[in-house]
C-alpha cells in the first residue's frame, strides 16, 4: 500500500490482547464442539432412522441449518431466544455454534455410518445383539474412523466461525482486534497477525488429527 508506514510494535505491546483473544476462541470453540458432537450423532442417527417421525425432525433440521447462515442464527439466539431464556453474550455464541455445526456433523455421521457394509449390522444381529448394541460396538467404531478426517476440516470450520460471534459483543479474538484497531489505527498489522494465530490454531489442530489418525491406522494393521 503506497504512503503506508508498517509498525509491528502494535503486535508485541500488546501481546497479553491477543493472547487473551485467541484463549477465549479456542475456548468457545471447545466448549461449542462437546455440544455439536452429541447434537451430530443424535440427529445424524436420525436421518437414517426408520422412525419417521425421528428422521423427519432430523432432516428438517439439518436442511434448516444448513441453509441458514451462522450470522442469522446467532442473532435470533442473541435477540429473540434471549427474550425466554437468560443466555448472555457468551452462552449464546456457544450455543449457536453447536447447533450450527451439530447439522454438519449430523450429515458426516450419516454417510460414515451408510459407507459401513450393511452385512456388519446383519452379522451383528444374527448374532444376537440388539439393533443398539450392534450399532455401538459395530458399526460405530467403523464409521468413526470413516469420518475422522471430514470431522477434522468440521472443526477447523467451526474455529473460523467462531470469528463470527463478536457480532453479539463476544470477547474473543475477533472483537479483541476490533478494539485494539480502533486505538492503534494498525489495521495491517493486526489483522494479519490475527490470520497467523487462526492459522496456528487450526494447522495444529489438523496435525492433532492426524497423529490420531495414523494411530488408528496402525492398530488396524
Amino acid at each position: 500500500m503506497g504512503g503506508y508506514s508498517y509498525d509491528w510494535s502494535v503486535i508485541t505491546n500488546n501481546k497479553e490482547v491477543f493472547i487473551d483473544g485467541a484463549i477465549k476462541t479456542l475456548e468457545i470453540s471447545a466448549l461449542a464442539l462437546l455440544l455439536a458432537i452429541p447434537i451430530g450423532i443424535i440427529f445424524g442417527l436420525g436421518r437414517i432412522s426408520s422412525n419417521r417421525i425421528f428422521n423427519s425432525i432430523s432432516s428438517i433440521y439439518v436442511e434448516v441449518m444448513r441453509g441458514v447462515p451462522l450470522l442469522v442464527l446467532l442473532f435470533w439466539i442473541f435477540f429473540v431466544l434471549g427474550q425466554f431464556v437468560r443466555l448472555g453474550p457468551y452462552w449464546s455464541a456457544v450455543v449457536g455454534l453447536a447447533v450450527f455445526s451439530g447439522a454438519f456433523i449430523a450429515e458426516i455421521v450419516r454417510a460414515g455410518i451408510q459407507a459401513v457394509p450393511k452385512g456388519q449390522m446383519e452379522a451383528a444381529r444374527s448374532s444376537g445383539m440388539s439393533h443398539f448394541t450392534a450399532m455401538r460396538y459395530i458399526v460405530l467404531p467403523q464409521a468413526l474412523r470413516r469420518v475422522l478426517p471430514p470431522l477434522a476440516s468440521q472443526f477447523i470450520i467451526l474455529i473460523k466461525d467462531s470469528s463470527l460471534v463478536s457480532i453479539i459483543s463476544v470477547i474473543d479474538l475477533t472483537m479483541n482486534a476490533k478494539n485494539l484497531v480502533a486505538t492503534s489505527f494498525r489495521p495491517l498489522e493486526v489483522w494479519t497477525f490475527v490470520a497467523v494465530i487462526y492459522f496456528v490454531m487450526t494447522f495444529s489442530l489438523s496435525l492433532i488429527i492426524r497423529y490420531f489418525e495414523k494411530r488408528m491406522l496402525s492398530r488396524e494393521n
